[in-house]
Order: C-alpha cells, then structure tokens, then sequence
C-alpha cells in the first residue's frame, strides 16, 4: 500500500511539471517580457554563437555579422546589465569582460535599478519614507 501513494505522488509531480512547461511554452509565445520570444530562441539557436554570462545569469550571444544580443534570466530589465557587459552590447569593447573584475576597495558591487523596491532611495522628508522631516515655515526677512 505505501508503494502506491508513492507511485501517486510520483504522478502528480509529473503533472505538475508538465503543467509547468507548458504555461512557460505559452509565455514564451505571447509575451515579450518572460525572458525570450520564440523568435528570439529560434535565431538564438540558428546563428547565435554563446559568448558569456553575467553574475545576475543573463547570457550573452553574438552572430557572424556582429550583432550582439542578450537573454535575461528572469524580468527583462535593462538595467540588470552590468557595466562591462554594457560596454560589449554596445559594441564600445571588442573583448568579451573578464570574470575577474579588478575593483578596488571603495567600489561597491553592482546593482539594477531599485526604484520601486524596498531598497529604493528614499532621502528625507520624501512621503515614502517613514521619518519625516521637520519643516519650518518660510519666515520673511525684516528690514
């Protein structure tokens, strides 16, 4: 008996990542924004030639003509794109960047753009914040 609840377990996990894939197949069809269309696969299978990937797992792939372009991990945001690997989209470096970046001490490691997360800047006084600046009203000068 317990073989069998095993087995059905088995089963339903089979279901589910078939009901996964194809909610990800019919992603990739209808939207732009998950990660790569089927247009995008197809010429990234056919002349794409792998050059590298970036520490947030975008990949970077390049054709015989010099075209140069890029399959996000996850949420296409542009500025998940590294400042080396920018320089290589933009046809501004020649080489593909290093995994070893030299930086120094006081560089800190890179992030995307946080507006609209929590991690956003929110300086004093602004209504997103919790702290609330004190703010004196305009007195005018007297002669």
């Amino acid at each position: 008996m317990c073989g069998f609840f095993e087995l059905s377990d088995k089963c339903n996990n089979l279901k589910r990542i078939e009901v996964n894939v194809m909610i990800n197949f019919l992603k990739q069809i209808f939207t732009w924004w998950h990660k790569q269309m089927v247009g995008t696969f197809i010429y990234t299978l056919l002349t794409g030639k792998f050059i590298g990937n970036d520490q947030f797992g975008n990949k970077y792939y390049t054709n015989s003509k010099g075209k140069r372009w890029e399959i996000y991990k996850n949420n296409i945001e542009a500025s998940n794109i590294p400042p080396e690997w920018y320089l290589w989209m933009h046809n501004l470096s020649v080489n593909k960047p290093s995994n070893k970046i030299n930086s120094f001490s006081w560089q800190k490691k890179y992030e995307g753009n946080l507006t609209g997360t929590e991690r956003a800047h929110k300086p004093e006084g602004s209504l997103a914040t919790d702290l609330k600046k004190n703010m004196k009203k305009y007195e005018t000068w007297k002669i």
